[in-house]
């Protein structure tokens, strides 16, 4: 079988496209793997839609499926694109409801999925916490720096993704994220949900810079109550799988 890797302000991700929809968590493992497969944080499985330009199916490396992944959708927009599956201006179906995307070259902007406040801020672990479903269930702090023991246990306690931020000039986001269980080097809702703790409780604009662990410089706006995040995106490589 024949996959391209594809790398989206560092959060990579396993992409190809058929005409059957079934459940390939499995594959996904496989693949995902970074020692005996082509390694990634996600594999994006485009399929046919009835109405949509395509419907995805999306893994995190460990086979689970979120419903909704920020990078992932700016990436599979680009494989779209680049494979003839879809117009610049796309719209496609996901775990979490219709993504609209817009292809410019190696830049990306996908409209989300209507985010939710999942509850009022609290207090856990001796910092305040925003609580946010952009796609996803994200718990955001600006109290304290990345703490991964802290992250694992509030990744446990809420089911959620966990961000570590600060704001000046710009939003900083670092990440921890179900289903790798570890710091990714980008999280595309993750950052959105840092956003929205700014612009609800922090009096911030409606058009902030984000930067992730990576340190690439991406976009995210709101329009009404209509989100969303633009970045580069990077193909890395097609290859022929083996033994799959």
């Amino acid at each position: 079988m024949h996959v391209s890797k594809y790398s989206a302000s560092g959060n990579d991700f396993v992409i190809f496209h058929t005409l059957v929809k079934q459940n390939r968590s499995a594959l996904a493992r496989q693949l995902c793997d970074r020692h005996e497969g082509v390694g990634a944080d996600g594999m994006i499985v485009l399929v046919p839609h009835e109405r949509c330009d395509f419907e995805w199916e999306f893994y995190n490396n460990d086979g689970s499926q979120p419903a909704m992944c920020g990078n992932g959708s700016r990436a599979c927009a680009h494989y779209a694109l680049a494979n003839g599956l879809a117009p610049a201006s796309m719209r496609f179906m996901s775990g979490a409801g219709e993504i609209g995307a817009v292809v410019e070259g190696s830049m990306v902007e996908s409209e989300l999925t209507p985010a939710s406040e999942v509850a009022a801020p609290f207090e856990a672990g001796g910092a305040r916490w925003f609580f946010f479903d952009t796609g996803v269930p994200h718990v955001v702090t600006f109290d304290l720096p990345f703490d991964l023991a802290l992250a694992k246990t509030m990744r446990e306690t809420y089911n959620a993704n966990v961000n570590f931020c600060t704001y000046e000039n710009a939003l900083h986001v670092r990440t921890y994220e179900r289903g790798v269980e570890g710091e990714t080097q980008a999280c595309g809702t993750g950052m959105v949900a840092a956003f929205l703790s700014v612009y609800r409780y922090h009096d911030g604009p409606a058009c902030l810079e984000v930067i992730p662990t990576s340190g690439e410089r991406l976009q995210v706006r709101i329009n009404g109550e209509t989100l969303f995040l633009k970045g580069a995106v990077k193909p890395v490589f097609t290859a022929q799988v083996q033994g799959v």
